[in-house]
């Protein structure tokens, strides 16, 4: 499905209600495989954790989890603890592209049994389920942060318990801490000092209990860029959200005051409002929350504005190499852009060009992204039904606030 949208005008003041973070979702899922008493509410829809829940479900020896990384990192730390069980696990092409073996090795050396089934380093993989006795392992800590949060996940299900040692400057530490915080709030013994993360083995099973997802930063950030490429008065609300976020994603609150946005924390909701116009160069460092970069620089880009990016070295294994996919659609548009391995630059915009079409590249924040500059120019979103993945209803709620779609 490709969808062209035609140059839209804001309907003010419109409430949007976001469904759960895949993020804390898919983490949830897997904690309540290994404790059947999470009742978990306001559960992602997103394609990334329906792939997660039916492939924990799964009886059968073959697990496809198509373009769904995190559960692609979740389920190969899973499956190694599943004694006695033999599984192989696979995805789709892309997926047989993005490196695994930092996490096999740090499972391997846990003792894990895992083969490598097509290329070394990357799945398909073939894993048999086995009780771990070791407890100890060592991680870079610039690597993608799921293979962190992955070990986590599983560690109190280890017979000694974890500790990781993570050497260097580490990367995305809000999603470690998201991890542990629901480790936290199930009564997970676990500690998080300098460089070394631990976590205690659960000789009990955990209470009963109802763990409510919060709704997802990363899908918010979309509504941000709306709002910023409007003019000063434009506003939109959006559910439900808490001031105080385990998503390292919602950092947008203070990113977006640059291009102007002010939020307001309301009945748990947030209320986005463009208060002023930004004509400042902007520089981030989103090592902390990476998946919001693709969202900044399309910002930056409808609004005129010079951009500087670093700490995106993640990019480059997503669902595309998200670097040099934005580089190459924002030229498309008429923007100047230059990148390295971890950061880019966008230079001053002076027009943007009408009825681009916008490669996705089965990635669904490329969609998402560059769909807010329906508001500024005509353009062509190819393949737009990518954004199931985390969002399903995007192209829906866009109408309600006012995007003309075909």
């Amino acid at each position: 499905m490709d969808i062209t949208i035609r140059k839209s005008k804001l309907v003010n003041k419109q409430t949007v209600k976001m469904t759960g973070s895949k993020s804390e979702s898919n983490r949830l899922l897997l904690l309540q495989s290994l404790y059947p008493q999470i009742i978990i509410e306001n559960l992602s829809n997103s394609d990334d954790s329906v792939l997660m829940k039916k492939a924990l479900d799964s009886k059968d020896s073959l697990i496809d989890i198509h373009h769904a990384g995190t559960a692609m990192r979740f389920l190969t730390a899973y499956f190694s603890t599943q004694a006695g069980r033999e599984i192989e696990i696979t995805g789709s092409k892309r997926m047989k592209e993005r490196p695994i073996k930092i996490l096999v090795d740090a499972l391997k050396s846990l003792g894990a049994d895992i083969t490598y089934l097509q290329n070394d380093g990357f799945p398909p993989l073939k894993i048999k389920g086995k009780q771990l006795t070791k407890h100890k392992v060592e991680l870079t800590a610039s690597v993608s942060s799921q293979y962190i949060s992955a070990l986590l996940l599983i560690a109190s299900k280890l017979e000694n318990g974890l500790e990781i040692t993570l050497n260097g400057k580490i990367t995305s530490v809000p999603y470690i801490k998201m991890t542990l915080s629901l480790l936290d709030e199930l009564g997970i013994e676990n500690s998080f000092i300098g460089n070394q993360i631990t976590v205690k083995p659960s000789t009990k099973d955990v209470n009963t209990k109802t763990v409510v997802v919060e709704s997802d930063w990363s899908s918010a950030s979309y509504f941000y860029s709306i709002v910023a490429l409007r003019e000063v008065g434009a506003e939109i609300s959006i559910s439900s959200y808490k001031q105080e976020s385990l998503q390292g994603d919602s950092v947008l609150s203070d990113i977006y005051e640059a291009f102007g946005v002010k939020t307001y924390y309301e009945n748990n909701s947030i209320r986005l409002v463009k208060e002023h116009v930004s004509n400042s160069k902007l520089e981030f460092n989103l090592a902390d929350a990476p998946d919001i970069a693709q969202t900044i620089a399309v910002s930056a880009f409808g609004l005129g504005l010079e951009c500087f990016m670093t700490g995106l070295h993640t990019l480059k294994i997503k669902e595309t190499d998200r670097l040099v996919a934005l580089k190459t659609e924002l030229e498309k548009l008429g923007a100047t852009v230059n990148i390295t391995n971890d950061s880019l630059y966008l230079q001053t915009s002076i027009s943007i060009k009408e009825n681009i079409k916008i490669e996705t590249y089965n990635d669904h924040r490329m969609a998402m992204a560059f769909a807010p500059l329906g508001l500024v120019t005509d353009l062509i979103i190819n393949d737009a039904d990518v954004v199931s993945k985390s969002y399903p209803q995007f192209w829906e709620d866009l109408k309600t606030i006012g995007f003309n779609l075909k």
